[in-house]
C-alpha cells in the first residue's frame, strides 16, 4: 500500500512504478467525490453516490474506507480479492486512515509512505493542481499535517522531491519486497 498526504504525488509515482514493474496492478478505489475532467468511472475510481457507498460499507464490501476532505474513499474487497486470487501483486493508493485499516487486516502488506520535501512544497503542488477551491486546499493542508506525523508508523518512507529519485526508491522497495515474497 502506498499512502501520503493529498498532493504529494502518489498517483504520479504509482504510474511510473507500474510502467517499470508491469506485473503490478493498481486496485481502483471507490469514492463519493465527483469525477474530475477526464476521469472515467471504473478507471480512475468507482464513482458512487453517498447512499450507495454507505450501503456498501454496511454490507462489509470495503477492506478499508475513510472520509477525506468531505468525501469518502475506499478499497472494495472484491476489487482486491479478484487480483489476489490471480496471484497479481496489487498496489493500493490510499489515505493514511485507510492504510491503518489495511495494516490491521493485512499485516504482511508492504507499507510505503510518500512525503513531500516540505510543507510549502505540498501547498504549492495542491494549488498548482487547480482542482480544489481555496477552502479545499486549506482543509487538505490541515489533514496533511496530521498525516505527516504518521510517517514513523510505516515501514518505508519515500521523499518525493526529485521525481526520478523518488521513483527509483519506490521501484527498489517494491522489487526487494517482490523478491522476498
Amino acid at each position: 500500500m502506498i499512502t501520503g498526504p493529498s498532493g504529494v504525488g502518489k498517483g504520479t509515482l504509482i504510474r511510473s512504478l507500474i510502467d517499470r514493474i508491469p506485473a503490478l496492478e493498481l486496485s481502483v478505489s471507490a469514492t463519493t467525490r465527483p469525477p474530475r475532467p477526464g476521469e472515467r468511472d471504473g478507471v480512475a475510481y468507482h464513482f458512487l453516490g453517498r447512499d450507495e457507498f454507505d450501503a456498501r460499507v454496511a454490507a462489509g464490501d470495503f477492506v478499508e474506507w475513510a472520509e477525506y476532505s468531505g468525501n469518502r474513499y475506499g478499497t472494495l474487497r472484491a476489487e482486491l480479492e479478484e487480483r489476489l486470487r490471480r496471484g497479481a501483486p496489487v498496489v493500493l493508493e490510499i489515505e493514511v486512515q485507510g492504510a491503518r485499516q489495511v495494516r490491521d487486516q493485512l499485516p504482511d502488506a508492504v507499507q510505503v509512505f510518500i512525503a513531500p520535501p516540505s510543507g510549502e512544497t505540498l501547498r504549492t503542488r495542491l494549488i498548482g493542481r487547480g482542482t480544489d477551491t481555496q477552502e479545499q486546499v486549506r482543509r487538505r493542508l490541515e489533514t496533511a499535517a496530521e498525516e505527516l506525523a504518521a510517517q514513523p508508523e510505516f515501514t518505508h518512507v519515500v521523499i518525493n522531491d526529485r521525481l526520478e529519485e523518488a521513483v527509483g526508491s519506490l521501484v527498489a522497495i517494491v522489487e526487494h519486497e517482490l523478491a522476498a515474497a
